[in-house]
């Protein structure tokens, strides 16, 4: 095992935030969350409100979460194969298994074929790193999944990078699919994916996770995110990223995404 490194420089902004600045990233969250309840997005949160960076990102992202109650999980990407993962919570209350009928105030109505695990085994913080094998050893079971993209920002894709990231990284929604049989034997970077709305293919990709090694993301959040996780836990979900980048349904939709050797899930809006 070696030495886990805490993101020092992390922990120290988060401590010196002024009380004027978190009052800045509480209006932030506010407007957010209007937004989202509401479906009246607005186009980029005031300049003033914007995180500066990825410690204040989270920490909007931690606001926002908290007003809808208990983390289920988290998502976590990367956008290459040697870019540090992202990652966000994801509330329990978003959370269905196949099939499931999405409902409540939708606009972007997002959708991304994933691969989700769910953690069986506790993985509580601890001075040596999580080894790869250990923390795949926690994992209760595999399974294809659906994240519904949603965001109170109108094209948080156009909108400040950091505004997007802390509005829950445009996470909406969390749909699972049933669990995958030796799930271990499956050759991810080989793995063939479709998504269909309605019946039309919109993303056919194979090996297309951006993360390269999709499942180097679960050691870094064992180790690495700990602080903020207060370490994974049995019973939460960690979906690893997009398969197929943001396609897009409407009301009524069903959505199916189906992979070659991971299963399928499908969803629909209401």
């Amino acid at each position: 095992m070696t030495t886990r490194k805490t993101n020092a420089n992390a922990n120290a902004k988060d401590d010196m935030m002024t009380g004027e600045r978190e009052s800045q990233l509480i209006e932030a969250a506010d407007l957010l969350l209007d937004a989202r309840r509401t479906g009246v997005p607005i186009e980029d949160l005031p300049e003033a409100l914007q995180p500066k960076d990825m410690p204040e990102a989270y920490s909007l992202q931690d606001r926002i979460a908290e007003a809808y109650g208990e983390i289920g999980g988290w998502k976590i990407g990367a956008p290459s194969a040697e870019a540090e993962p992202l990652f966000a919570p994801m509330p329990l209350a978003w959370m269905a298994g196949d099939g499931a009928v999405v409902g409540e105030v939708r606009r972007y109505r997002g959708l991304e074929a994933e691969i989700a695990f769910l953690i069986g085994e506790d993985l509580p913080p601890r001075a040596t790193s999580y080894s790869r094998e250990e923390v795949v050893a926690a994992i209760a079971s595999c399974h294809p999944a659906i994240e519904v993209i949603e965001s109170g920002l109108r094209d948080p894709l156009k909108a400040a990078r950091m505004s997007m990231l802390g509005d829950l990284q445009m996470h909406g929604g969390f749909v699972y699919g049933p669990a995958v049989a030796e799930w271990k034997k499956i050759d991810f970077k080989a793995e063939h994916v479709t998504i269909a709305v309605d019946g039309a293919v919109r993303v056919e990709r194979t090996g297309s996770n951006t993360s390269g090694d999709l499942m180097r993301l679960l050691p870094w959040l064992a180790n690495e995110g700990a602080t903020r996780t207060g370490g994974l836990k049995a019973g939460q979900w960690v979906t690893t990223g997009s398969w197929t980048g943001v396609t897009s349904g409407d009301p009524g939709s069903v959505a199916d995404v189906k992979f070659s050797s991971a299963g399928e899930v499908h969803l629909r809006f209401e």
